[in-house]
């Protein structure tokens, strides 16, 4: 397998960041409507990889998420609108299932794929003020969490912390004190380095699970749940020296710091915390 990008995937990146920097101000049904026109949804495995990364980086406000990877792999088709799925069996904390156009359930005679307003969806109340979370109820759920699910959230909590490591090495380099900026102590280094490496261990093995479902790797299942830990992991080590480095600024409201580490604690705990997959690699 190869690790590095292509010249295409590389402009393809470049095309996203540039993208969302530009657009990232528009009305949420704006952005909803150019992603779609722009083909992103129909993207194959590692190339959407790509972009999810870039919208986590972004704390992207729409469905692009739940429609791409939890709706589309279990229905075998975008929706028509928006989607989403319930594929954990219990149908207590599906993303966006409270503002769906179609909602895909798993249940023991197979997909059925319902409209969403037809469906009991209430929205459930989260730390991630973000994002959309709901509760779906209905009849006869089976778990069955597809590969391009966990890899998707994997992937979205290293665009997260990316950001989050960003914010506070700019932090840390203009805040002063005795007379030298933070970031020049070795202390501080230090956290910086390991979230660093958190990061990019995380990124490799999401890149990695995209790739064997691009495949058909027969290991997708084990690398899809090695990504998904890997990248709960990932985000308890930056959630932790992140704050600590941006220090009382980093507790407010108003800072962007919040958003992103409260994206990525969610993102871990949806369909399985990083003891959750690691549980499973080991049985």
């Amino acid at each position: 397998m190869e690790f590095e990008f292509d010249e295409d995937q590389r402009l393809l990146q470049q095309m996203v960041r540039e993208t969302v920097t530009r657009a990232r101000s528009l009305p949420e049904e704006r952005l909803w409507k150019e992603y779609r026109e722009l083909g992103w949804l129909e993207a194959p495995p590692v190339e959407l990889a790509i972009v999810l990364e870039e919208l986590a980086y972004a704390a992207d406000p729409t469905p692009f998420l739940a429609t791409v990877t939890w709706f589309a792999p279990l229905a075998g088709r975008l929706p028509e609108g928006s989607g989403t799925a319930v594929c954990d069996g219990t149908g207590r904390f599906v993303l966006d299932a409270d503002r769906a156009d179609e909602i895909a359930l798993l249940t023991g005679d197979g997909v059925s794929v319902v409209k969403g307003p037809d469906v009991a969806a209430e929205r459930v109340d989260t730390f991630a003020g973000t994002l959309h979370v709901g509760r779906v109820d209905a009849p006869g759920l089976v778990a069955g969490v597809p590969d391009l699910a966990l890899m998707g959230l994997a992937i979205s909590t290293v665009g997260s912390c990316r950001r989050v490591l960003d914010l506070v090495v700019e932090h840390v380099r203009q805040r002063v004190q005795f007379d030298a900026p933070i970031g020049s102590f070795q202390a501080v280094k230090h956290k910086a380095a390991d979230m660093h490496v958190a990061i990019e261990r995380a990124r490799v093995l999401a890149y990695f699970s995209a790739l064997t479902i691009a495949e058909d790797d027969p290991r997708r299942r084990r690398a899809a749940a090695m990504a998904k830990a890997a990248a709960g992991e990932c985000q308890r080590v930056v959630f932790k020296h992140g704050l600590q480095l941006f220090g009382a600024m980093g507790f407010t409201w108003e800072n962007e710091l919040q958003v992103h580490l409260k994206r990525a604690k969610a993102c871990d705990l949806l369909l399985g915390s990083a003891s959750v997959h690691r549980r499973a690699l080991l049985a």
